[in-house]
Protein backbone atom coordinates (compact mmCIF):
# COMPACT_ATOMS: atom_id res chain seq x y z
CA UNK A 1 0.00 0.00 0.00
CA UNK A 2 2.83 2.40 0.87
CA UNK A 3 4.52 1.70 -2.48
CA UNK A 4 1.30 2.21 -4.45
CA UNK A 5 0.54 5.56 -2.80
CA UNK A 6 3.90 7.09 -3.57
CA UNK A 7 4.32 5.65 -7.06
CA UNK A 8 0.87 6.88 -8.03
CA UNK A 9 1.67 10.45 -7.01
CA UNK A 10 5.31 10.53 -8.14
CA UNK A 11 6.46 12.20 -11.32
CA UNK A 12 9.39 10.04 -12.34
CA UNK A 13 12.31 11.87 -13.93
CA UNK A 14 15.68 10.95 -15.33
CA UNK A 15 18.84 12.46 -13.88
CA UNK A 16 19.38 16.03 -14.99
CA UNK A 17 15.68 16.90 -15.07
CA UNK A 18 15.46 17.75 -11.37
CA UNK A 19 16.90 20.34 -9.06
CA UNK A 20 19.30 19.51 -6.19
CA UNK A 21 20.80 16.56 -8.11
CA UNK A 22 23.82 16.67 -5.77
CA UNK A 23 21.69 14.75 -3.26
CA UNK A 24 22.26 11.61 -5.34
CA UNK A 25 26.06 11.76 -5.38
CA UNK A 26 27.76 8.89 -3.50
CA UNK A 27 29.04 10.26 -0.20
CA UNK A 28 31.34 7.76 1.48
CA UNK A 29 34.36 6.06 -0.06
CA UNK A 30 32.86 2.69 0.75
CA UNK A 31 29.66 3.47 -1.15
CA UNK A 32 31.63 4.89 -4.07
CA UNK A 33 33.81 1.75 -4.28
CA UNK A 34 30.74 -0.52 -4.27
CA UNK A 35 29.16 1.02 -7.36
CA UNK A 36 27.69 4.23 -5.96
CA UNK A 37 24.88 2.87 -3.81
CA UNK A 38 24.67 0.71 -0.69
CA UNK A 39 21.43 0.58 1.33
CA UNK A 40 21.42 -2.94 2.79
CA UNK A 41 24.58 -3.40 4.88
CA UNK A 42 24.01 -2.76 8.56
CA UNK A 43 27.24 -2.54 10.49
CA UNK A 44 29.14 0.08 12.43
CA UNK A 45 29.46 2.55 9.51
CA UNK A 46 27.84 5.94 10.03
CA UNK A 47 28.51 6.98 6.43
CA UNK A 48 25.97 4.59 4.91
CA UNK A 49 23.13 5.95 7.06
CA UNK A 50 23.01 9.04 4.82
CA UNK A 51 21.37 7.02 2.04
CA UNK A 52 19.29 4.82 4.36
CA UNK A 53 18.44 6.27 7.78
CA UNK A 54 17.27 2.89 9.12
CA UNK A 55 20.92 1.74 9.07
CA UNK A 56 21.57 3.87 12.17
CA UNK A 57 22.32 1.58 15.13
CA UNK A 58 23.23 1.69 18.82
CA UNK A 59 26.84 0.85 17.98
CA UNK A 60 27.23 4.25 16.26
CA UNK A 61 26.76 6.16 19.50
CA UNK A 62 29.20 9.11 19.62
CA UNK A 63 30.62 8.19 16.22
CA UNK A 64 31.91 10.82 13.80
CA UNK A 65 32.18 10.39 10.02
CA UNK A 66 34.04 12.60 7.55
CA UNK A 67 34.14 12.27 3.76
CA UNK A 68 35.88 14.21 1.03
CA UNK A 69 35.47 13.66 -2.71
CA UNK A 70 37.72 15.10 -5.38
CA UNK A 71 35.22 15.05 -8.24
CA UNK A 72 35.85 16.56 -11.69
CA UNK A 73 37.56 19.85 -12.66
CA UNK A 74 37.42 22.07 -9.56
CA UNK A 75 34.32 20.39 -8.09
CA UNK A 76 34.66 19.06 -4.54
CA UNK A 77 32.07 17.78 -2.14
CA UNK A 78 31.90 16.09 1.23
CA UNK A 79 29.99 15.19 4.34
CA UNK A 80 30.38 15.37 8.10
CA UNK A 81 28.09 13.57 10.54
CA UNK A 82 27.71 12.75 14.21
CA UNK A 83 25.52 10.02 15.76
CA UNK A 84 24.00 9.71 19.21
CA UNK A 85 22.04 6.94 20.89
CA UNK A 86 19.39 7.96 23.45
CA UNK A 87 18.23 5.16 25.71
CA UNK A 88 14.59 4.09 25.27
CA UNK A 89 14.12 6.57 22.42
CA UNK A 90 16.31 5.62 19.49
CA UNK A 91 19.31 6.59 17.40
CA UNK A 92 19.92 10.08 16.00
CA UNK A 93 22.43 11.60 13.62
CA UNK A 94 23.08 15.12 12.39
CA UNK A 95 25.16 16.03 9.38
CA UNK A 96 26.03 18.52 6.65
CA UNK A 97 26.38 17.52 3.00
CA UNK A 98 28.06 20.20 0.86
CA UNK A 99 29.18 20.63 -2.75
CA UNK A 100 31.44 23.37 -4.11
CA UNK A 101 31.53 23.86 -7.90
CA UNK A 102 34.61 26.09 -7.75
CA UNK A 103 35.18 29.48 -9.40
CA UNK A 104 33.89 30.59 -12.79
CA UNK A 105 34.87 33.52 -15.01
CA UNK A 106 32.06 36.02 -15.37
CA UNK A 107 31.70 37.36 -18.91
CA UNK A 108 29.05 38.96 -21.11
CA UNK A 109 27.78 37.88 -24.53
CA UNK A 110 30.70 39.62 -26.24
CA UNK A 111 33.28 37.79 -24.11
CA UNK A 112 34.22 40.73 -21.90
CA UNK A 113 35.20 39.45 -18.46
CA UNK A 114 34.11 40.98 -15.18
CA UNK A 115 35.65 39.05 -12.33
CA UNK A 116 34.58 35.61 -11.11
CA UNK A 117 31.66 33.99 -9.33
CA UNK A 118 31.11 30.83 -7.32
CA UNK A 119 28.44 28.17 -6.88
CA UNK A 120 27.72 25.78 -4.04
CA UNK A 121 24.97 23.67 -2.54
CA UNK A 122 24.42 22.06 0.85
CA UNK A 123 21.97 19.97 2.80
CA UNK A 124 21.50 19.96 6.58
CA UNK A 125 20.35 16.49 7.64
CA UNK A 126 18.74 15.20 10.83
CA UNK A 127 18.04 11.44 10.97
CA UNK A 128 16.27 9.14 13.41
CA UNK A 129 16.03 5.35 13.52
CA UNK A 130 14.39 2.89 15.86
CA UNK A 131 14.19 -0.88 16.00
CA UNK A 132 10.76 -2.46 16.18
CA UNK A 133 10.51 -4.43 19.43
CA UNK A 134 10.81 -8.22 19.12
CA UNK A 135 11.54 -8.04 15.38
CA UNK A 136 14.56 -7.78 13.12
CA UNK A 137 13.13 -4.66 11.51
CA UNK A 138 14.45 -1.10 11.88
CA UNK A 139 12.74 1.99 10.47
CA UNK A 140 14.23 5.44 9.97
CA UNK A 141 13.62 8.91 8.61
CA UNK A 142 15.90 11.75 7.49
CA UNK A 143 14.81 15.40 7.35
CA UNK A 144 16.77 17.56 4.90
CA UNK A 145 16.95 21.33 4.63
CA UNK A 146 18.53 22.18 1.27
CA UNK A 147 20.21 25.42 0.19
CA UNK A 148 21.66 26.23 -3.23
CA UNK A 149 23.61 29.30 -4.38
CA UNK A 150 24.49 29.59 -8.10
CA UNK A 151 26.05 33.03 -8.59
CA UNK A 152 23.27 35.54 -7.83
CA UNK A 153 20.56 32.87 -7.93
CA UNK A 154 19.55 31.19 -4.69
CA UNK A 155 17.07 28.49 -3.85
CA UNK A 156 16.07 26.43 -0.85
CA UNK A 157 13.82 23.47 -0.21
CA UNK A 158 13.25 20.50 2.06
CA UNK A 159 13.00 16.75 1.64
CA UNK A 160 12.34 13.57 3.59
CA UNK A 161 13.93 10.13 3.21
CA UNK A 162 12.21 7.04 4.63
CA UNK A 163 13.94 3.72 5.15
CA UNK A 164 13.28 0.23 6.49
CA UNK A 165 15.87 -2.50 7.03
CA UNK A 166 15.32 -6.18 7.86
CA UNK A 167 18.26 -8.19 9.18
CA UNK A 168 18.73 -11.94 9.67
CA UNK A 169 22.14 -12.15 11.40
CA UNK A 170 22.12 -15.96 11.54
CA UNK A 171 21.83 -16.12 7.76
CA UNK A 172 24.01 -13.12 6.97
CA UNK A 173 21.09 -11.60 5.06
CA UNK A 174 19.84 -8.00 4.96
CA UNK A 175 17.03 -6.42 2.93
CA UNK A 176 16.24 -2.70 2.71
CA UNK A 177 13.63 -0.38 1.27
CA UNK A 178 14.24 3.37 0.81
CA UNK A 179 12.13 6.27 -0.44
CA UNK A 180 14.37 9.24 -1.22
CA UNK A 181 13.89 12.96 -1.62
CA UNK A 182 10.17 13.41 -1.08
CA UNK A 183 9.88 17.16 -0.81
CA UNK A 184 9.49 20.53 -2.39
CA UNK A 185 11.52 23.44 -3.66
CA UNK A 186 10.07 26.26 -1.57
CA UNK A 187 12.09 29.07 -3.15
CA UNK A 188 12.94 28.57 -6.85
CA UNK A 189 15.95 30.18 -8.53
CA UNK A 190 13.60 32.34 -10.60
CA UNK A 191 10.06 33.36 -9.73
CA UNK A 192 7.40 31.00 -11.04
CA UNK A 193 9.87 28.31 -12.12
CA UNK A 194 9.59 25.72 -9.34
CA UNK A 195 11.43 22.46 -10.11
CA UNK A 196 10.95 18.86 -8.97
CA UNK A 197 13.28 17.10 -6.54
CA UNK A 198 15.04 13.83 -7.57
CA UNK A 199 12.43 11.52 -6.03
CA UNK A 200 13.35 7.84 -6.08
CA UNK A 201 12.42 4.45 -4.60
CA UNK A 202 15.08 1.80 -4.03
CA UNK A 203 15.25 -1.84 -2.95
CA UNK A 204 18.41 -3.58 -1.79
CA UNK A 205 19.69 -6.89 -0.47
CA UNK A 206 23.03 -8.12 0.80
CA UNK A 207 24.28 -11.58 1.67
CA UNK A 208 27.35 -12.83 3.49
CA UNK A 209 27.58 -16.64 3.30
CA UNK A 210 28.57 -18.35 6.52
CA UNK A 211 32.32 -19.04 6.81
CA UNK A 212 32.99 -17.12 3.56
CA UNK A 213 34.87 -13.77 3.84
CA UNK A 214 32.79 -12.09 1.16
CA UNK A 215 29.65 -9.93 1.18
CA UNK A 216 27.56 -9.42 -1.96
CA UNK A 217 25.21 -6.44 -2.29
CA UNK A 218 22.61 -5.58 -4.91
CA UNK A 219 20.53 -2.39 -5.21
CA UNK A 220 17.58 -1.95 -7.55
CA UNK A 221 17.26 1.79 -8.18
CA UNK A 222 14.35 3.82 -9.59
CA UNK A 223 11.63 1.31 -8.75
CA UNK A 224 9.06 3.96 -9.72
CA UNK A 225 10.22 4.14 -13.36
CA UNK A 226 10.94 1.21 -15.65
CA UNK A 227 12.53 2.76 -18.73
CA UNK A 228 15.71 4.71 -17.85
CA UNK A 229 17.09 4.85 -21.39
CA UNK A 230 17.77 8.17 -23.07
CA UNK A 231 18.32 8.91 -26.74
CA UNK A 232 19.87 12.13 -27.96
CA UNK A 233 17.35 13.82 -30.30
CA UNK A 234 20.29 15.09 -32.35
CA UNK A 235 21.65 11.57 -32.74
CA UNK A 236 18.74 9.10 -32.70
CA UNK A 237 19.39 5.33 -32.97
CA UNK A 238 19.34 3.81 -36.43
CA UNK A 239 16.07 2.16 -37.45
CA UNK A 240 17.22 1.12 -40.94
CA UNK A 241 20.44 -0.23 -42.42
CA UNK A 242 22.28 2.77 -44.00
CA UNK A 243 23.47 0.59 -46.93
CA UNK A 244 20.47 -1.56 -47.76
CA UNK A 245 17.69 0.58 -46.31
CA UNK A 246 16.12 -2.50 -44.73
CA UNK A 247 14.60 -2.13 -41.23
CA UNK A 248 16.90 -3.17 -38.39
CA UNK A 249 15.38 -6.02 -36.41
CA UNK A 250 14.99 -5.31 -32.70
CA UNK A 251 15.90 -8.05 -30.24
CA UNK A 252 13.17 -7.63 -27.61
CA UNK A 253 14.98 -9.82 -25.11
CA UNK A 254 18.14 -7.74 -25.41
CA UNK A 255 16.16 -4.51 -25.04
CA UNK A 256 14.40 -5.83 -21.92
CA UNK A 257 17.70 -6.98 -20.42
CA UNK A 258 19.29 -3.59 -21.07
CA UNK A 259 16.42 -1.76 -19.35
CA UNK A 260 16.52 -4.15 -16.38
CA UNK A 261 20.28 -3.87 -15.90
CA UNK A 262 20.08 -0.06 -15.84
CA UNK A 263 18.39 -0.35 -12.43
CA UNK A 264 21.07 -2.49 -10.81
CA UNK A 265 24.12 -1.50 -8.78
CA UNK A 266 26.31 -4.49 -7.90
CA UNK A 267 28.94 -4.54 -5.15
CA UNK A 268 31.25 -7.04 -3.53
CA UNK A 269 33.28 -6.69 -0.34
CA UNK A 270 36.14 -9.04 0.55
CA UNK A 271 36.74 -9.22 4.30
CA UNK A 272 40.46 -10.02 4.32
CA UNK A 273 40.76 -9.53 8.09
CA UNK A 274 38.67 -7.71 10.66
CA UNK A 275 40.78 -4.63 9.93
CA UNK A 276 41.18 -4.85 6.13
CA UNK A 277 38.50 -4.80 3.40
CA UNK A 278 38.74 -4.88 -0.41
CA UNK A 279 35.80 -3.59 -2.46
CA UNK A 280 34.63 -3.65 -6.05
CA UNK A 281 31.45 -2.45 -7.76
CA UNK A 282 29.69 -2.08 -11.11
CA UNK A 283 27.09 0.47 -12.18
CA UNK A 284 25.56 -0.50 -15.55
CA UNK A 285 23.50 2.68 -15.95
CA UNK A 286 26.57 4.87 -15.40
CA UNK A 287 28.47 2.87 -18.01
CA UNK A 288 25.73 3.12 -20.63
CA UNK A 289 25.32 6.86 -20.14
CA UNK A 290 28.96 7.94 -19.96
CA UNK A 291 31.03 5.53 -22.04
CA UNK A 292 32.40 6.48 -25.45
CA UNK A 293 31.21 3.84 -28.00
CA UNK A 294 34.60 3.69 -29.74
CA UNK A 295 36.58 3.58 -26.48
CA UNK A 296 34.48 2.23 -23.63
CA UNK A 297 37.27 1.90 -21.09
CA UNK A 298 36.31 1.14 -17.49
CA UNK A 299 33.24 3.39 -17.26
CA UNK A 300 30.88 2.05 -14.61
CA UNK A 301 33.54 0.14 -12.68
CA UNK A 302 34.72 1.08 -9.21
CA UNK A 303 36.98 -0.30 -6.52
CA UNK A 304 38.50 0.62 -3.19
CA UNK A 305 39.59 -0.57 0.20
CA UNK A 306 39.13 0.11 3.89
CA UNK A 307 41.34 -0.46 6.90
CA UNK A 308 41.46 0.27 10.62
CA UNK A 309 44.46 1.79 12.34
CA UNK A 310 44.36 2.48 16.06
CA UNK A 311 40.95 4.14 16.65
CA UNK A 312 40.29 5.26 13.08
CA UNK A 313 38.65 3.59 10.11
CA UNK A 314 39.95 4.83 6.75
CA UNK A 315 38.33 4.14 3.37
CA UNK A 316 39.22 4.94 -0.22
CA UNK A 317 36.98 4.67 -3.29
CA UNK A 318 37.92 5.04 -6.95
CA UNK A 319 35.04 5.28 -9.44
CA UNK A 320 35.44 5.45 -13.21
CA UNK A 321 32.76 7.66 -14.75
CA UNK A 322 34.23 8.54 -18.10
CA UNK A 323 37.35 8.25 -20.22
CA UNK A 324 38.14 11.83 -19.13
CA UNK A 325 38.93 10.60 -15.63
CA UNK A 326 37.73 9.03 -12.37
CA UNK A 327 36.64 10.40 -9.02
CA UNK A 328 38.52 9.76 -5.78
CA UNK A 329 36.76 9.50 -2.45
CA UNK A 330 38.28 9.51 1.04
CA UNK A 331 36.43 8.78 4.29
CA UNK A 332 37.41 8.66 7.95
CA UNK A 333 35.27 7.56 10.86
CA UNK A 334 35.99 7.14 14.56
CA UNK A 335 34.29 6.59 17.89
CA UNK A 336 34.64 9.44 20.38
CA UNK A 337 34.03 6.98 23.22
CA UNK A 338 37.36 5.31 22.47
CA UNK A 339 39.21 8.53 23.35
CA UNK A 340 37.48 8.78 26.71
CA UNK A 341 38.05 5.23 27.85
CA UNK A 342 40.37 4.89 30.81
CA UNK A 343 42.92 2.13 30.90
CA UNK A 344 43.23 0.26 34.17
CA UNK A 345 46.34 -1.49 35.28
CA UNK A 346 46.24 -4.83 37.04
CA UNK A 347 49.19 -6.06 39.02
CA UNK A 348 49.84 -9.78 38.94
CA UNK A 349 51.72 -11.52 41.73
CA UNK A 350 53.51 -14.67 40.85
Amino acid sequence: MFLIVFTASASAQLGGNNTYEFLNLPISARVSALGGNLISVKDNDLNVSLINPSLLSDSMNNNVALSYINYFADINYGYVAYAKHIENIGNFSAGIHYLDYGKFIRSDDAGNTDGTFGANEMSFNLAFAKSIIDTNLTVGVTLKTIYSNLDSYTSWGSAIDLGATYVRPSRGFTAAFVVKNMGRQWKPYTEGNREELPFEIQLGVSKKPKHVPFRFSLVYENVEKWDLTYFDPANPPLTADPLTGEPIKINKGKVWGDKFMRHLVIGGEFIVTKNLFLRVGYNYQRRKELMIPDKKGGAGLSFGFGFRIYKFHFSYGHAVYHIAGPSNNFSISFDLNSFNSKKTRTSVTQ
